[in-house]
């Protein structure tokens, strides 16, 4: 298998698969919000005290994060959704 095919999905834009950039956006909002307070008390989606798993919550906002980037970085140029 190709590292192409590998790393693809994690640098193709969102917006070339269809996505609004607008949601990609937003996902990424609130995926810093997570990160940035993720034990308010407010939304705590896995106990981070449970092996292995407390932490995917924390994971999956970090790659929220990770496709805004992408998506600012590497997305269509603005006005052409």
């Amino acid at each position: 298998m190709s590292q192409d095919k590998l790393v693809g999905p994690l640098t193709t834009p969102l917006s070339t698969r269809g996505i609004p950039r607008w949601i990609t956006y937003l996902l990424t909002l609130i995926g810093i919000i997570y990160l940035l307070n993720p034990t308010a008390g407010l939304l705590e989606l896995l106990p981070d005290n449970l092996p292995f798993i407390g932490n995917l919550d924390e994971g999956v906002a970090m790659m929220l994060i990770w496709y805004g980037l992408v998506e600012f970085f590497e997305g269509a140029e603005p006005g052409s959704d």
